[in-house]
């Protein structure tokens, strides 16, 4: 696969030990990408691009961003800006929409505010980061945007998170296949991939019948890994991905074979 030391990569929610999005930001920076690493937690976030910057010698940048929050958003962007234009990044060729939440609780004890605050971090949050670096993408005619869904979406749950989370990470699959649409001129391409079960922490609480259950529905008999997951996002960030756009790329293991 082509590398690239003249791109950076942009990932969000890209801070837990155990989560697709370090792995993912590890994964870029091997092959020559430099790395952005946005999550709620600023002081970890430098950390981790400080570490995978030194480890793999690449540029490497990390700053605070709540997704949900169109000033946290804007101000990371800023920041990213800063960085780029003071020749300390190279531009931004990629951005990997990763953070996300979900909730196990059943749809009749889903309380407003929880609806509100796993449409806002999963959907409403690529919105806002997407738009917040689409622009710099476009004026450059080369971009490629990565976001994060589910098999959930897919298959009206049937994994962990229940109905906000599958509506929500459903409106992921909505915004970019219009999105891909919209700007399949620019040079920038937008896909989606849908995760089933993947080896992570986002799953916390989930109890061992629960684990087993998921298990039995996975032909393939296991949880993905984080590397399997980070390989197809890097794919779709690539020189070779070019003609794929709008597009859906499961990764499930046979969960939801249609």
């Amino acid at each position: 696969m082509t590398t690239t030391t003249q791109r950076t990569a942009v990932i969000t929610g890209a801070t837990s030990d155990r989560g697709i999005g370090i792995t993912t930001a590890r994964r870029y920076a091997s092959q020559g990408w430099g790395v952005v690493i946005l999550d709620l937690d600023g002081e970890k976030s430098a950390k981790v691009a400080a570490d995978i910057g030194n480890e793999f010698n690449v540029p490497a940048f990390g700053h605070e961003i709540d997704v949900a929050d169109e000033s946290s958003v804007n101000a990371a962007y800023a920041a990213v800006k800063t960085e780029v234009a003071a020749g300390i990044l190279p531009p931004v060729g990629a951005l990997a929409n990763i953070a996300g939440i979900t909730s196990p609780v059943p749809f009749l004890e889903t309380t407003l505010d929880l609806w509100h605050k796993v449409m806002n971090v999963n959907a409403t949050g690529t919105y806002l980061v997407t738009k917040a670096f689409l622009p710099d993408m476009i004026e450059n005619g080369w971009g490629r945007i990565v976001n994060m869904s589910s098999v959930s979406a897919q298959r009206g749950g049937g994994v962990f998170g229940k109905v906000p989370y599958s509506a929500a990470k459903a409106a992921i699959l909505g915004l970019t296949k219009a999105l891909a649409r919209e700007i399949g001129a620019t040079g920038v391409t937008v896909n989606a991939i849908t995760p089933g079960a993947v080896d992570t922490n986002i799953r916390v609480g989930s109890t061992d019948e629960q684990e087993a259950a998921i298990n039995a529905g996975i032909p393939l008999g296991r949880n993905a890994t984080t590397e399997e997951i980070a390989a197809v996002i890097t794919f779709l960030s690539s020189e070779e991905s070019a003609y794929l756009t709008g597009t859906t790329i499961d990764i499930n293991g046979g969960s939801h074979i249609h």
